[in-house]
C-alpha cells in the first residue's frame, strides 16, 4: 500500500513538473494579459440584495411550526393580509419554509430586467423541493427595494429516508430561481456625465500598474494616464473622447500588458495543494528527507486449557512491530538561482510527495533560502 502510494505521488509530481515545463516553453508574447482582465471600471459592480421570504407548496419537509416561531409569525402576518385570521388558532402544517433571498444587481441593469437569485432555508425545513417562493421584496444596503422576487424552486440536491436508513445528497435547502426576480428599481449612475475613468486593479502590484499606465499613454498620448497607487490608474478623458465613454473604456481594455507578480508559493495542506509562482527562486541549499515508519500488527491468538483441567480459555496478544527509518534517502542540492522548473525537478529528486514537500519548502524558507512568501489557505 505504501509503495503504491509513492508511485502516485511520484506520478503526480512528474506530471506537475511537466506542465511547468511546457508552461516555461510559452514565450512572453503568452503572457501578455488584456488590461480588461486586470482591471476594472471604478464603479461599474455589482451590488447584492437581499430578502425574507416564505416557500409555500412543500410535501411536509418544511419548518415545524411549533420549532420555528418567526415562520409561524410569518404565515400568519401573510393570512392577515389576505383576509384570513388565524390568531390563537393551533397551525400543524410542514408545507411552507422561511427562506432567505439574495441576487446580485447588476450593473446598468434597467427596470424590468430579470435576474436570477438564490434561495437557503432559514428553519429546520428537510427540502426546498416542489416548492414555490411567494412575492419577496429586495433591498439593497440602503433599504431601498430594487427587485421583486417569485417563482419555482429548483434544487440540486435530494433527501430520502425510510424507517432505518437515510440518504442526502447536494444541498436540498438551497435551491435558485432562474430569472426569479424582476428589477423595479434602477441605480442612477450615467457613465458618460464622468469627468475622469479610474481603472482599479484586480491583483493590485506597483510594478503592473506601472505598465498599464505606459501603455495607455502609448497608445492615448502622454500624459492621459497615471497609476496613483498599486491598485489604481487614473485617466483623463481626452477631448476626443467625451460623451463617448463606451468607446474609451473599449478601446483601454483591449491594451495588452504583462502583469508582474510577487514570489509566492501558496500551500493547501488539507488537500496537500502546493501552487508556485514563475519568479519563486531559491539560494544555494541541501535537503534530506526521511520517514519514520513504524507498523504494528496484532494476530491475537486464543490459549485453551488441557481437556479435563480446571484452567480457563484465554486470548493471548501478539503484536508484530517494524520500524522503517528511510535510511535509503540521501541529500538533494538545490543549486542557487535556480528556475521554476529546475526547483521542481530537484525538490522530485527526493522521491517525496506533495505533503511532504510542504513541509521541505516551510524548512527552506526557515532557513533563510526561499526568496518568496508562502501563503496558507
Amino acid at each position: 500500500m505504501h509503495a503504491n502510494l509513492r508511485r502516485r505521488s511520484a506520478g503526480l509530481s512528474a506530471l506537475a513538473a511537466a506542465l511547468l515545463w511546457l508552461a516555461g516553453l510559452a514565450g512572453p508574447a503568452l503572457a501578455l494579459s488584456r488590461v480588461k482582465d486586470l482591471a476594472s471600471v471604478e464603479g461599474v459592480r455589482q451590488n447584492q440584495l437581499v430578502g425574507y421570504g416564505i416557500v409555500v407548496g412543500l410535501n411536509g419537509t418544511g419548518d415545524s411550526l411549533n420549532n420555528i416561531p418567526f415562520t409561524k409569525q410569518s404565515l400568519q402576518a401573510m393570512l392577515e393580509r389576505l383576509g384570513v385570521n388565524t390568531r390563537g388558532a393551533t397551525m400543524r402544517t410542514q408545507n411552507l419554509a422561511a427562506v432567505m433571498v439574495t441576487a446580485n444587481l447588476p450593473p446598468f441593469a434597467a427596470q424590468g430586467t430579470r435576474i436570477d437569485v438564490t434561495v437557503s432555508s432559514l428553519g429546520d425545513a428537510k427540502s426546498l423541493q416542489g416548492g414555490t417562493l411567494l412575492v419577496t421584496p429586495l433591498l439593497g444596503a440602503d433599504g431601498e427595494v430594487y427587485a421583486l422576487a417569485q417563482g419555482s424552486v429548483a434544487i440540486a440536491g435530494f433527501s430520502a429516508e425510510g424507517e432505518a436508513a437515510k440518504i442526502t445528497r447536494g444541498v436540498p435547502t438551497n435551491g435558485r430561481i432562474s430569472n426569479g426576480a424582476n428589477i423595479e428599481r434602477e441605480i442612477a449612475f450615467k457613465l458618460n456625465d464622468a469627468r475622469g475613468l479610474r481603472l482599479s486593479l484586480r491583483n493590485p502590484d506597483f510594478t503592473t500598474s506601472k505598465r498599464i499606465a505606459a501603455a495607455i499613454n502609448d497608445f492615448m498620448g502622454a500624459d492621459t494616464a497615471e497609476p496613483t497607487d498599486p491598485a489604481t490608474v487614473t485617466i483623463q478623458i481626452p477631448a476626443r473622447y467625451h460623451g463617448n465613454m463606451i468607446r474609451l473604456i473599449t478601446e483601454v481594455e483591449q491594451l495588452k500588458v504583462e502583469p508582474d507578480q510577487t514570489a509566492r508559493v501558496v500551500v493547501d495542506e488539507r488537500s496537500g495543494i502546493i501552487v508556485m509562482g514563475r519568479d519563486v527562486r531559491v539560494s544555494t541549499v541541501a535537503i534530506a528527507q526521511g520517514n519514520l515508519t513504524v507498523t504494528i500488527t496484532e494476530t491475537p491468538q486464543v490459549s485453551q486449557p488441557l481437556p479435563f483441567s480446571e484452567g480457563q480459555t484465554v486470548v493471548v496478544p501478539r503484536s508484530s512491530v517494524k520500524v522503517d527509518t528511510g535510511d535509503g534517502n540521501k541529500l538533494a542540492l538545490v543549486k542557487e538561482g535556480v528556475s521554476l522548473r529546475e526547483l521542481v525537478d530537484g525538490l522530485n529528486a527526493l522521491g517525496v510527495g506533495p505533503r511532504d514537500l510542504i513541509s521541505i519548502l516551510q524548512a527552506i524558507k526557515a532557513a533563510g533560502a526561499l526568496q518568496a512568501d508562502i501563503e496558507l489557505m
